[in-house]
């Protein structure tokens, strides 16, 4: 049953709409209900009903939702997806407006940043950190449609100029390459329809009806990207929050909420604010502390889960005794509340602060997932073979072929290396290409010639083998084989726990690429390869939500999932809000992370700070954040401030630890 706030969401078709769906007050429910509407009541195609939203795992849980409602098959036919990957859907299509070839690759972060160093006068002493402040720049003039050119123009100092000679640089690399990166997957889709008349037509015809999920982290180039879709005809219901906008460092405009009332002036808007979550001691500190930053719209989230558990702070001597105490917190809920593993999630402004809180947890056998660590797709013999893929499906794909082509060994140097390169640029040339020239023979020794020939043949073979439909799983296979990596692994290390997990690393990827050359469209290599870097790049940040353990993670991680039990460490001014943030005076972001934080806990809430801290080599005294006194008095126990209590409550308190007590004796 949906309440009646929820009910009108899903009837009102007749206009724009806005959503602000509070936190965990059912809005993916609104959604998929919404879809379901729209093709059995409306009578919109399913085909014709498009809901993107920003992570894999979302697209996944709405897919499910909108089955259970409809139908598997109808379900299906209906474009639900991130938008990085219906910018890919779209770029498919329209990849000759872009100036692309079909074949085009997607390129990594990874690969990204060896692309940015080649273009910085392929210099390999450039440091990380200006590798990584050029890609920030490069990633803040795409998401804002800003061109090299432009950026040129915009400079206003040396540095600004660099950077943008930069951005050119980089991008001429990505044209002679056939391949774009994470951001172009929403900048060329967008630029495309901007100027071509067909294609935008095209991509409206196929857009009956738009809905958007957590509207709230678009940036300009998705907002621009949806209004290009809708057009005028406002087909269109977005679903947001400002009071969760917690991506500013990436680009999102929550005044893109306010935006939508300018360019659609009949834009209606419905307020959820019954939360389905949490307790209302739980939900209205919450509210109390986002009540400090100003707001879009104006709401209140309420509860009807009853009055629960205060929200308990505790004091720790330094992160060591946090993780301590967080840890026997743990355990006395899994005693006193019976509570799972998977139960409990313990969240955090900086992923530095992970190490102890794992360290503790495991000292007593409580197991510990740490989410957001190293991808799957990052380990080396996977980007290998991905690589060897790569190259198959798009013979300009340098950056791949330059990691593949002594791997395994192959007695190609560096020198040589280098002077292919050299003659391949010379005559605009891809790598791969030039290995057949012949006037190859006078850049480079006899002996390497035909080292580099016998490597470019066996990868036409495979691009043969792949144009009369060899399967993604069958070209890695045989790469594997034909190229002996497997006995290659364990030639090049001693440790044979190692060599195992890098051979049981393989033959996951070899089921990843059996199931997804089952589920492709066409089974087309590069369909299986561009599905594969997207769940490389929006997956990160998700973990195996189906082990037994408890969950550590980021507040950013953290958006969208929910614990019976939430634990919310390091709650100190400089770490939360972070004192970056308190220098640059935003501070009402770092508000709003916390706000998540908390919000994501069902039943119990639990914050932490210590009293002192190790910083840079050196230990630093703490304060409280102040948004732990932003919480109003009578509904947090601070640990060590006793508040006042009637007598009835002293009973009731007491009361509840003798039935605790009783339940951690009587056992389980």
């Amino acid at each position: 049953m949906l309440n009646s706030d929820q009910q009108r969401a899903v009837d009102f078709v007749s206009g724009p709409l806005l959503v602000l769906a509070g936190a965990g007050s059912g809005k993916t429910r609104v959604i998929t209900h919404k879809i379901a509407s729209l093709a059995s009541r409306h009578g919109v195609p399913a085909s014709r009903i498009v809901a993107v939203t920003f992570t894999n795992k979302a697209a996944r849980e709405m897919r499910d939702r909108a089955a259970k409602l409809m139908g598997r098959k109808t379900a299906e036919e209906v474009r639900i997806s991130t938008f990085h990957r219906f910018g890919l859907e779209i770029l498919r299509r329209e990849y000759a407006h872009a100036g692309l070839r079909r074949n085009f690759s997607i390129l990594d972060s990874a690969d990204s940043r060896a692309l940015l160093r080649d273009a910085l006068a392929q210099d390999a002493a450039v440091p990380d950190s200006l590798i990584e402040s050029c890609r920030s720049s490069i990633s803040a003039w795409k998401n804002e449609l800003v061109d090299p050119e432009e950026a040129g123009r915009r400079a206003g100092d040396d540095l600004e100029a660099a950077r943008a000679r930069q951005y050119e640089a980089y991008q001429a690399a990505l044209k002679s390459y056939n391949a774009v990166d994470f951001d172009d997957l929403l900048v060329l889709p967008t630029r495309v329809l901007g100027a071509h008349d067909s294609a935008l037509q095209r991509w409206r015809d196929l857009t009956g009806y738009l809905l958007v999920d957590e509207y709230q982290d678009t940036n300009h180039v998705q907002y621009q990207l949806v209004r290009q879709l809708v057009g005028d005809r406002g087909f269109l219901t977005v679903v947001g929050d400002d009071d969760q906008s917690i991506y500013a460092w990436r680009g999102a405009r929550p005044e893109n909420l306010a935006i939508l009332a300018t360019d659609f002036p009949a834009l209606e808007v419905i307020k959820l604010e019954q939360n389905y979550r949490s307790t209302r001691r739980i939900l209205n500190s919450a509210n109390a502390l986002i009540a400090g930053n100003p707001h879009l719209f104006e709401k209140r989230l309420w509860s009807q889960h009853g009055d629960g558990d205060p929200v308990r702070i505790l004091r720790a001597r330094d992160a060591r005794d946090e993780a301590e105490r967080v840890a026997m917190e743990i355990q006395r809920l899994a005693i006193a509340r019976r509570a799972s593993w998977s139960d409990i999630g313990v969240l955090y402004r900086s992923n530095h602060q992970a190490r102890p809180l794992e360290q503790a947890l495991r000292s007593r056998g409580i197991p510990a997932r740490v989410t957001g660590g190293p991808s799957f797709f990052e380990r080396p013999e996977v980007r290998d073979v991905m690589a060897y893929l790569r190259v198959i499906a798009n013979p300009d794909d340098d950056v791949a072929f330059l990691r593949i082509v002594n791997v395994p060994r192959r007695e190609i140097g560096p020198t040589t290396i280098g002077r292919l390169a050299e003659y391949a640029s010379a005559r605009g040339q891809s790598l791969l290409e030039a290995c057949f020239s012949t006037g190859l023979h006078g850049a480079v020794q006899e002996k390497a010639v035909v080292r580099l020939e016998r490597f470019a043949r066996r990868i036409v073979e495979w691009q043969d083998a792949a144009e009369r439909g060899g399967s993604a799983r069958e070209l890695a296979s045989d790469v594997i084989e034909a190229t002996g990596y497997r006995d290659w692994l364990g030639e090049s290390s001693r440790d044979r726990r190692q060599v195992e997990r890098c051979l049981e690393n393989l033959d996951e990827l070899l089921d990843w690429l059996r199931r997804l050359s089952e589920d492709a469209t066409d089974g087309r290599l590069t369909e299986v390869l561009g599905r594969l870097s997207l769940m490389d790049m929006l997956d990160r940040q998700e973990g195996d939500s189906q082990a037994d353990a408890v969950s550590l993670m980021t507040l950013h991680a953290a958006k969208g999932l929910e614990f019976p039990h939430a634990f919310l460490v390091g709650v100190e001014e400089g770490l939360l809000p972070h004192h970056a943030s308190i220098e640059a005076e935003t501070v009402e972001e770092e508000r709003r992370l916390a706000y998540v934080g908390m919000t994501r806990a069902m039943r119990t809430l639990t914050i932490t700070h210590a009293s002192r801290r190790a910083r840079h080599g050196e230990t630093v005294e703490c304060e409280p954040s102040r948004f732990l006194y932003e919480l109003p008095a009578d509904l947090v126990e601070w640990e060590g401030r006793e508040p006042e209590r009637t007598p009835e409550e002293r009973r009731e308190r007491d009361q509840a630890a003798i039935a605790d007590l009783r339940q951690m004796l009587s056992g389980p």
